[in-house]
């Protein structure tokens, strides 16, 4: 099982170039994909600041894709949110929203696909790029 992060569910539909070998590899070879929920908050935000554009309304883009990709959303249950909670501001890079696609993973004993280093680099064998 992979979680896209954000960046990587917007460049698997829109621009699919943008993706390294080895996470092509692993959506191709992963038995089910999973988004969080919060990833299509963190895209309703982006188009809602202006800082992306997309082809059609948000909430018809994100059930399109979700479709289209047979991608499962999850969205943060309990344990979900006390993980990220948990995660030590010291040790862990991301904002709130990285926090919770990060525990999301977890949870799910799924790896994460995202590009940020930071993520990599505090956990590298539960993220892939």
């Amino acid at each position: 099982m992979i979680v896209l992060d954000t960046h990587a569910w917007l460049w698997l539909v829109g621009d699919p170039g943008r993706l390294s070998a080895a996470a092509t590899d692993a959506i191709r070879d992963a038995d089910r994909l999973l988004v969080s929920t919060i990833s299509a908050w963190e895209i309703g935000t982006l188009v809602r600041r202006r800082r992306i554009a997309l082809d059609r309304p948000v909430h018809v883009w994100v059930g399109d894709s979700l479709a289209a990709l047979q991608l499962t959303a999850l969205a943060p249950d309990t344990p979900t949110a006390l993980l990220a909670a948990g995660l030590e501001d010291d040790r862990f890079p991301g904002d709130p929203g990285d926090r919770l696609i990060y525990a999301t993973a977890v949870q799910s004993g799924a790896r994460l696909l995202t590009r940020d280093e930071r993520l990599r680099s505090f956990d590298a064998e539960r993220t892939v790029w």
